[in-house]
């Protein structure tokens, strides 16, 4: 990939989802306005690397795209009397500045992918379709990426997308962004789109890297600015707040080669001390809304108890353990129940902690996904059972996503191989 292309490219992840977001309120279809985005981005990759990128990429990506739109609609005979009203309507704004321009379109949120994010939580979509599409429009993700995250086949969450696209178009519905209370009927569907963001970012599900920060860095910002918007919503603050803490151990997680680091082996001297106390201080937010906590604020708690330890071993794994199984009271899952297996390993003793991972063993949600035979392979070495440990962490690793992890898996299997 040449230079130009690589900028074009860095770009359209940073505007692609905002020129989205203002589309889509504008032509009403959020396929149409994903096409239309599509076809500015063909535009620049013919015109940039001849004439160079102006300087105002994403207002130039974004006038483009509108006149696209323009365009379509007036070759568009079934839409006539929609298209000329809109053609009209836009032509008008073109000769307002574009900063004006997309000034009309801001509403409180202030934000065009945080607007989309809730238009898009549609509540007449099923919570994991409009989950899946958002993660796609939104977070940028691919089909596949969406695909690991939910633990299904990739086919599954092609046609999750399709059908929730089909749907907003045929039923014309509304991309107006709701005000208030109407809010909080789609704020599960949101806070779960954020949470996925982050998670794609702190482990990667693809690539040879562990990490992405960018989507890390944009879910959190997301989640700052509901914090603000809706601040009456305790598992909002619990989602910010496991966001922040888990961000803190961004520079302990990878060592100088990039290979992952185990939370155990960190150097937690390295722990951002500025994002746990921002975390910290959203957990006694959320826990200062509610006597009952939810998902989010359990595993903030969870993640508390971490970032509160000074090492692995005085880490309150008691604590934890209890915990997770509130956690499983409210959000029943083969992963959670790892985690908590995890915890009661490292609270009780590994043959304890192995007990309850074989549980999971055949577990069709977990068939693909490595961190079941880690886990076991990890309690089977302190329990001195190196050859199943060995066995175990190389079958991780053929199941690990990225090569980084490969790699860690490989190198522990190798160890245990050599007694």
């Amino acid at each position: 990939m040449t230079d130009i292309n690589q900028t074009i490219a860095a770009l359209w992840r940073i505007e692609s989802a905002k020129i989205i977001g203002g589309l889509t309120r504008i032509v009403r279809d959020l396929g149409l306005a994903e096409e239309l985005a599509q076809d500015a981005l063909v535009a620049a990759l013919e015109q940039w690397p001849r004439e160079g990128v102006p300087d105002n990429a994403g207002a130039w990506l974004m006038t483009t795209a509108k006149r696209r739109a323009i365009d379509r609609f007036r070759r568009s005979r079934m839409m006539r009397d929609k298209n000329a009203e809109l053609a009209q309507e836009l032509d008008a704004r073109e000769d307002v500045s574009v900063q004006l321009l997309e000034a009309t379109l801001d509403d409180d949120i202030g934000d065009d992918r945080l607007a989309l994010i809730f238009a898009a939580c549609h509540p007449d979509l099923g919570q994991e379709a409009r989950t899946a599409l958002t993660l796609r429009i939104m977070g940028g993700l691919t089909t596949a990426e969406i695909a690991r995250a939910f633990l299904v086949p990739e086919t599954t969450i092609a046609q999750r997308i399709t059908r929730a696209k089909k749907t907003l178009r045929d039923g014309d519905y509304s991309f107006d962004v709701p005000h208030g209370a109407a809010r909080h009927p789609r704020l599960a569907a949101v806070l779960q789109v954020i949470y996925l963001i982050f998670n794609e970012g702190y482990a990667a599900s693809s690539g040879e890297d562990v990490l992405r920060p960018q989507l890390c860095n944009e879910a959190m910002r997301l989640g700052r600015i509901l914090a603000e918007l809706v601040s009456d919503a305790p598992e909002v603050f619990g989602l910010l707040s496991l966001m922040e803490i888990q961000a803190s151990r961004f520079a302990a997680r990878r060592d100088a080669a990039g290979a992952a680091i185990l939370l155990a082996d960190q150097d937690r001297a390295r722990w951002d001390r500025l994002l746990i106390r921002r975390g910290l201080e959203a957990l006694a937010r959320a826990q200062s809304l509610t006597g009952s906590p939810g998902p989010y604020q359990l595993q903030a708690e969870i993640a508390a108890c971490h970032a509160r330890a000074i090492s692995a071993e005085a880490t309150d794994w008691g604590r934890i353990a209890a915990l997770y199984v509130r956690l499983m009271v409210i959000m029943p899952s083969p992963v959670v129940a790892l985690n908590h297996a995890v915890a009661v390993g490292m609270a009780f003793g590994p043959a304890v902690g192995l007990a309850h991972a074989d549980r999971l063993v055949g577990e069709e949600a977990l068939t693909n996904y490595h961190f079941l035979p880690a886990v076991r392979a990890d309690l089977l070495e302190k329990l001195g059972r190196l050859p199943e440990a060995a066995d175990a962490y190389e079958q991780a690793a053929r199941l690990a996503p990225n090569q980084a992890d490969q790699a860690v898996l490989l190198a522990r299997a190798t160890t245990c191989r050599a007694g």
